[in-house]
């Protein structure tokens, strides 16, 4: 099987991200933070490891900043809903996930004024249109710093700069790019950081993670029990308990630190490379076939380890079925929930087949996918 889907989840994973979840909940599986017992604290301590792991990825001052989640949707809930309000104004693009358009589309109900800046026809948003849309009342830059759908890499430190400049609050949705890309929060000037753990983290699905700039107020989304000042009614200020109620997935955040460590020891610029000499290589081949249409800049030093196709006219999701069915081949075919980015390069009807590498795929399964490419084509 040649699995190319890890935009989706990343797969497999590296044996110590399986190893560090199992002894955990088989050996010190308690409640973190609820109780004084040496199970209770050793898991309390490997998160707070975790903490510190990702704190250091991208360079947060205090890893009391790093709030853990279920998942990169819940940190951009968080994050967009905890500082909008009615009468704000909002900046964001359409070649985002719908992780981000949802929660905004949802806050403009309630009276936030929106503005979606539109991508060029390969994904490419300029700065100085965000820059251009900017009002008075703007309280929020929210983008991503990878499109999941063609791969397009965000110029987000030029619109950390603008949003810098302008006194407005600057969040990044780093779902596709958190372990393979460099990410410092504070050279970006980046004021909330939103990702998911099972991604490019090399983590289980059930983590992800939201960095709060110090200083940010951000309401919280819900309350309950998190272990601290339980003498009293109110949720508590401090972080990250502010945001954390009710019990964490302690064994996969010890997985999502096993994940991280991976990734420091085998080198986040060595993995990178190798994901884009494998985007590379199977951009120039499939260049060759006529009837395949790729999107995305087709550059490395704009596009991720994300590559998109059709093939004619043919629906996305039949081609991803005959992969499945005659090759072993795994891609995800559709809308990748990103509506506007499809509509903004003119897939809406068709749907993508997308292909999307990570640190274990091979040349050798690159070449089996070129192949099966090129069989289709003829046979269609």
């Amino acid at each position: 099987m040649a699995y190319f889907d890890n935009a989706a989840t990343s797969f497999p994973k590296p044996n110590k991200v399986y190893d560090s979840i199992m002894k955990a909940m088989k050996e010190y599986g308690a409640n973190p933070g609820r109780s004084g017992h040496k199970l209770a604290l050793k898991l309390g301590r490997e998160i707070f490891k975790t903490r510190e792991l990702l704190a250091d990825l991208f360079n947060i001052k205090d890893p009391m900043n790093l709030i853990f989640t279920f998942n990169g949707t819940q940190s951009l809930n968080i994050g967009i809903k905890g500082i909008l309000k009615k009468g704000d104004h909002v900046i964001t693009t359409s070649m985002e996930h719908n992780s981000v358009l949802r929660p905004i589309k949802a806050m403009e109900k309630e009276g936030v004024e929106v503005s979606i800046i539109k991508g060029d026809p390969v994904g490419r948003i300029n700065p100085k249109d965000i820059e251009k849309k900017i009002r008075k009342n703007t309280k929020l830059i929210a983008i991503t710093h990878i499109s999941n759908m063609t791969g397009t890499i965000m110029p987000i430190e030029e619109i950390g700069r603008i949003a810098r400049a302008k006194g407005i609050y600057f969040l990044v949705d780093a779902a596709q790019s958190a372990g393979v890309y460099q990410i410092d929060v504070e050279r970006m000037n980046i004021d909330i950081l939103a990702f998911p753990g099972h991604k490019s983290l090399l983590g289980p699905q059930g983590t992800g993670g939201l960095y709060i700039r110090e200083g940010l107020e951000v309401k919280e989304l819900y309350q309950g029990g998190t272990g601290s000042t339980s003498y009293e009614l109110e949720q508590p200020d401090m972080l990250p308990d502010r945001y954390e109620s009710g019990t964490l997935n302690g064994p996969g955040i010890v997985g999502l630190g096993a994940g991280v460590e991976y990734i420091l020891k085998r080198g986040m610029d060595n993995i990178r490379k190798h994901e884009e000499e494998l985007t590379s290589h199977f951009i120039e081949e499939l260049t060759k076939i006529e009837s395949v249409k790729l999107y995305g800049p087709l550059d490395l030093k704009e596009q991720g380890a994300v590559v998109s196709i059709n093939i004619g006219d043919k629906d996305s999701s039949e081609i991803s079925f005959i992969l499945d069915q005659n090759y072993d081949i795994e891609v995800r075919p559709g809308l990748h929930c990103a509506p506007m980015a499809h509509k903004t390069i003119g897939t809406l009807e068709q749907g993508t087949v997308r292909f999307s590498f990570g640190p274990f795929n091979t040349h050798e399964e690159i070449e089996l996918a070129i192949k099966a490419v090129r069989e289709i084509s003829k046979e269609l």
